[in-house]
């Protein structure tokens, strides 16, 4: 290269984490058309089969180094679909539908939550604790929504009363978002390191639980994720505020 003269910039995108994140999409697009056509458990299985896309492609790409701002971008739209409309969608569809204006007011509170909580997140994601989302992170909030689906078209739960419940669900799931409660991220969890063997049969029996009732089961744990925020989060205020009286500051 000849001296005075810059190198030309790059032009593309990284394939293999751009490849998960499409299949979110994906999985979230097929998540409503099944419920455009009342298949509610395929509905529900895609969205938590979105959420595994998700979580993989942001691991990819910092393993591989293929970080980028468009990855990141295209991620956060990808959530918007997969983890906001979609859900939101799904249970109007199913049974939100039956409670009229107030069906589709509560959807519409999911869905504009989803997409306040995801702008939140990404105007602070340089200065945020790692260890903590503010607010319930959608993929959890969707989860917690579509394993409920899952569990009731599983049992063939219906009737107007179920219909007052999803919606509150709905509702309160959308407040969860944009919240103040800090939730855990596990993000210090390490992945590439060497875990002792118990963890490894840890894992295979985690697998072996849910497979008991996976929509049963599922819905509990992200329940149980989701009011994690409320309950711990006025506990770990306590506990800073006791740390610095006691330092004296």
């Amino acid at each position: 290269m000849q001296p005075g003269v810059t190198e030309p910039r790059r032009r593309g995108i990284y394939l293999l984490p751009n490849l998960f994140t499409t299949a979110t999409l994906f999985a979230g697009f097929y998540a409503i058309v099944a419920a455009m056509q009342g298949r509610f458990i395929d509905a529900s299985t895609a969205i938590f089969v979105a959420m595994v896309m998700d979580g993989l492609d942001g691991r990819v790409a910092r393993l591989t180094n293929t970080q980028s701002e468009f990855g990141a971008q295209y991620d956060s739209l990808a959530d918007m679909v997969s983890f906001g409309v979609a859900p939101a969608l799904i249970m109007y569809e199913w049974m939100l539908h039956g409670l009229a204006k107030l069906g589709w007011a509560a959807a519409f509170i999911y869905v504009a939550a989803a997409a306040l909580r995801l702008a939140r997140f990404n105007t602070q994601v340089a200065t945020a604790d790692k260890r903590y989302f503010q607010g319930l992170p959608s993929p959890a909030a969707a989860a917690l929504s579509m394993g409920f689906v899952w569990t009731c078209v599983s049992y063939d739960l219906n009737g107007f009363s179920l219909s007052i419940v999803a919606g509150v669900l709905t509702a309160a799931t959308g407040a969860l978002m944009v919240s103040n409660f800090r939730y855990h991220s596990f993000k210090g969890l390490d992945f590439k390191g060497r875990v002792p063997f118990f963890v490894m049969l840890l894992i295979v029996l985690g697998f072996v639980f849910i497979s008991i009732d996976p929509p049963i089961i599922l819905c509990a744990l992200f329940f149980v994720y989701a009011c994690s925020g409320p309950v711990l989060t006025p506990w770990q205020i306590q506990k800073a505020r006791s740390e610095r009286l006691r330092k004296g500051e």
